[in-house]
């Protein structure tokens, strides 16, 4: 970790609360949401981080970035914009599949909810592969937004996902050498 994440004390108190399983492909942030404190430290680290950097829109990736997603759009003033799964928006939406480290999936976005020439934040749990993270920046920037940073809790730096987000910065509290099972 750099910067101020190094030394701040709420760091380990939150990693202390992230459950791996084994034999679960990813890092289990449920455990994380069981505890008030850590969770609400959680949020405030991302807000404090992006409370004056002129964000207009928080997009959320389904389902774990809808846990992180609204609590820091109300925090800086910013509108949520969901990334869904397909056939769960009604409406004209654009889509953007993508590529998994073990198959495909897709994310859909309301057409309308963001406009050209806004900042948004990207906000997931967990980046592994770089591949959901990809398709959200690809979705936000056919709409016109300018995808200011992606925020995640986790990353998994072995996966090398950092390196797919087409140039754009990655914030995550803190990393794991976890390797998801194919």
């Amino acid at each position: 970790m750099s910067g101020s994440k190094a030394n701040d004390p709420r760091i380990p108190a939150i990693q202390s609360r992230i459950r791996v399983v084994p034999d679960f492909p990813k890092p289990d942030i449920t455990t994380l949401l069981l505890d008030p404190k850590a969770y609400r430290d959680t949020i405030d680290l991302f807000v404090e981080r992006y409370k004056t950097k002129n964000i207009s829109v928080v997009a959320g990736v389904e389902a774990r970035g809808f846990m992180f997603g609204p609590p820091i759009a109300l925090a800086i003033g910013a509108k949520f914009v969901p990334l869904r799964k397909p056939k769960k928006l009604p409406g004209k939406v654009f889509r953007q599949e993508y590529d998994l480290e073990y198959g495909s999936d897709c994310l859909e976005m309301h057409v309308g909810a963001v406009e050209a020439g806004e900042r948004a934040l990207v906000v997931d749990d967990l980046v592994a592969t770089g591949g959901t993270l990809c398709a959200a920046i690809n979705l936000l920037e056919r709409a016109g937004a300018e995808v200011a940073e992606c925020a995640c809790v986790i990353e998994v730096p072995n996966l090398k996902g950092k390196e797919r987000l087409n140039g754009k910065p990655l914030y995550a509290l803190m990393e794991s050498h976890y390797r998801a099972v194919k």
